[in-house]
């Protein structure tokens, strides 16, 4: 898959032409920010576009990301070093995410 503001590189999806894993804005998206409060966050989006645009390919592939995302931390799980260990930031936004999805189901 590859879109104008998504690129698959390296077994993970990119928004293109950055080093921001699509993962990180879509935690952020899932959580309740803003894509102004995601340009915040990853000032290296540079413009809010790029924002819109990774939310908006999310939403067009949400079946295939968020299984590429459970997979992705599966992964991480077994590979011998607990997530929580291996990257506490990336762990700590995932709980958020979590929390955050579970009050909107509620």
């Amino acid at each position: 898959m590859h879109s104008e503001y998504i690129e698959e590189r390296d077994g993970g999806y990119y928004v293109a032409g950055t080093r921001i894993s699509l993962d990180s804005v879509v935690y952020a998206f899932n959580r309740g920010d803003s894509p102004e409060r995601i340009l915040e966050e990853f000032p290296l989006l540079d413009r809010v576009s790029r924002a819109y645009g990774a939310i908006a390919f999310y939403l067009d592939h949400k079946g295939e990301i968020d299984r590429y995302l459970e997979e992705t931390e599966r992964a991480f799980e077994t590979s011998g070093i607990p997530m929580k260990q291996a990257d506490p930031v990336l762990w700590e936004k995932i709980q958020r995410a979590r929390a955050k999805m579970g009050e909107s189901r509620a």
